[in-house]
């Protein structure tokens, strides 16, 4: 089960108390205090770990907290410090605040680990409080208490590319094809209901990660489908991979201006990331070369004279255009090479 959204309740351990206790020895009439002091409250901390991939971990748990200092003993002993709790999650974790949405941290690296809740400090032993004036203090402190807070994590996938589409135009079937990933395949619409990551090798030194994403549909960005959920996920790609069907339903040009009404009621900032546009289901396709020329058309470009595709020059690239548009069928396997070589050199532009 993927689980990509978690509320807990967090605590810090209490500090421990100070004890009020006295020296006792053979031959010793007057032994002053001697209490030793409590232990600190454990501290709560989020760590990162590639080996962790859900929030799985944290379904069902409403609340956690760290251990709680012990109390100080006599002969100056101090309390054994509370044991910390560690949260392990996925890169790619955004811990937010339950109530207002702020956010508090962010795990992005592996192997990142954040302070979040300070356990509380440890109480005084009344060693402490002995004075010329009174010999014999029966005060000690108490611990401080451990701090609490109720927050949200959202886990967002950490991707190169992520690939954007209306549900069943073969954003699954690709993945499957140029990586190392095996979603579920099917002819119907919602497959993929939950996002996928694969590794794609474009030569021995070279790859990139690829994320599919569930499909969206119009009104995502209000919540509509699977909405919200897993636009968040598109958030985290370098790029963006726009598949539009060729035997769709609908024309290129509807899915297009579609999907980017989507993108930009999303995130501003995502509606100016960099992306390039597959044309999918090229075998399966009418009338080929006349709906390539009047998408461009539609999108204001001039394709390559001949060529059933158009790409920019990487050294004169405009964000505001696709850097390419190309017909690609995974069945068949046109010009997936070239989908892969083109994906990465727009990435390296980003480095």
């Amino acid at each position: 089960m993927f689980i990509d959204s978690v509320n807990l309740t967090l605590s810090s351990g209490h500090g421990g108390a100070g004890s009020v206790s006295f020296r006792r020895e053979k031959h010793v009439i007057l032994g002053g205090p001697d209490g030793g002091d409590g232990g600190d409250g454990g501290d709560v901390y989020f760590v990162a770990d590639n080996n962790t991939h859900t929030l799985a971990a944290y379904k069902g748990k409403k609340a956690m907290r760290a251990q709680n200092g012990e109390a100080g003993t006599g002969r100056r002993m101090h309390g054994k410090r509370g044991e910390h709790l560690d949260l392990i999650v996925p890169p790619g974790t955004a811990v937010l605040d339950a109530e207002t949405g702020e956010l508090l941290c962010d795990l992005t690296s592996e192997g990142q680990r954040e302070l979040f809740l300070k356990g509380g400090k440890g109480g005084l032993g009344n060693v402490h409080f002995k004075s010329s004036i009174n010999q014999a203090p029966e005060y000690a402190q108490k611990g401080l208490e451990g701090e609490t807070r109720e927050v949200r994590l959202e886990l967002k996938l950490i991707a190169d590319v992520g690939l954007v589409g209306f549900p069943n135009v073969g954003k699954s079937t690709l993945i499957s094809t140029v990586s190392n990933a095996k979603p579920q395949i099917a002819n119907y619409e919602f497959t993929t209901l939950t996002p996928k990551l694969g590794l794609v090798e474009v030569d021995e030194y070279s790859g990139f990660v690829m994320a599919d994403i569930p499909g969206i549909i119009e009104g995502a960005s209000e919540g509509r489908g699977l909405g919200v959920q897993f636009l968040k996920h598109v958030e985290r790609t370098k790029i963006l991979l726009f598949m539009l069907d060729l035997a769709n339903y609908r024309s290129l040009e509807e899915q297009f201006d579609a999907l980017s009404a989507e993108m930009a009621k999303f995130s501003g900032e995502l509606a100016k990331r960099d992306y390039a546009i597959a044309l999918t289901r090229a075998d399966a396709a009418e009338n080929l070369q006349e709906k390539f020329d009047a998408f461009l058309s539609h999108l204001g470009l001039v394709g390559t004279a001949g060529e059933m595709k158009f790409k920019q020059d990487i050294y004169e690239f405009d964000a505001a255009k696709p850097f390419f548009v190309m017909p690609i069928s995974s069945a068949t396997g046109q010009n997936i090479n070239e989908l892969k070589f083109n994906l990465l050199e727009l990435l390296k532009k980003e480095l």
